[in-house]
């Protein structure tokens, strides 16, 4: 059996193809949305945080033989625990992560190393700032831009009841909340920076699958400068960002086994 850690729509598709190739397997994914849309796709799949330890005893009482660790970008944890897990249980980890982008002579385009230099730049800059960057580091944000002169935060992001309880108790206002379920289309995107009079959007350097492009060139086409969260530095190993690479590396390590 081969372990696909998942929850993005390109793991989702990883996953199908690994199965195509006449491999079980099991998805793991964090939140309900990810689970429904890979039991729609008729693959078998365990909702919930699991810890190295768990990933680990699950892959023994699975008999699992790789794990491939296809979580979004910006999962530094998981990523980290899938590591330590495929050590303690001794089989092959491979690192499947969407390419990056090439931002070379993009205007209007400034980098940050992290969260917290994104919302120090943010608060040098003021305005009205909208936050596309989901609920789990929202307090970064809130607690350096929320109550500073002539700056409003918009926060964008899944329309789930934690996240509306977060919003309330950080302080932030329910007509300052786009709380939607993604993808967005670069008109709406366009829509929401004109509705709320959008002066910087702050973005996560996720990838084409993450709509990231859809985000900018939205914002550029309207002259709306954008804060760009570069992707966590991890060491993942065997590391790769397509599909076919994963797949030989798998049939090449199992021929082995």
């Amino acid at each position: 059996m081969i372990l696909v850690m998942a929850g993005t729509s390109d793991a989702r598709e990883l996953a199908l193809r690994i199965r195509q190739a006449d491999y079980e397997l099991l998805t793991t994914v964090v939140t309900d949305s990810a689970a429904r849309s890979m039991e729609e796709a008729g693959l078998p799949v365990l909702t919930g945080r699991l810890t190295a330890g768990e990933i680990a005893g699950l892959a023994r009482d699975k008999e699992v033989r790789a794990i491939v660790d296809a979580t979004h970008p910006f999962a530094e944890e998981a990523s980290r625990n899938a590591m330590a897990a495929a050590r303690e249980a001794d089989v092959p980890y491979i690192r499947y992560e969407r390419g990056r982008q090439s931002f070379e002579g993009r205007p209007l385009l400034t980098f940050a190393d992290d969260y917290e230099q994104a919302a120090e730049l943010a608060a040098a800059r003021k305005g009205v700032i909208m936050l596309t960057t989901g609920s789990k580091t929202l307090h970064i944000f809130a607690k350096r831009l929320l109550g500073l002169p002539d700056t409003t935060l918009v926060a964008r992001m899944l329309p789930r009841k934690d996240n509306m309880e977060k919003c309330e108790e950080l302080g932030l206002e329910q007509k300052n909340i786009v709380a939607m379920q993604g993808p967005f289309s670069k008109q709406l995107n366009k829509a929401l920076y004109e509705h709320y009079k959008v002066t910087l959007m702050i973005t996560k350097e996720s990838g084409k699958v993450g709509a990231v492009d859809e985000k900018l060139e939205s914002a550029l086409e309207l002259g709306i400068e954008t804060i760009i969260i570069g992707r966590p530095s991890v060491e993942y190993g065997l590391h790769f960002s397509d599909f076919d690479s994963v797949l030989n590396k798998l049939n090449e390590l199992l021929q082995e086994a």
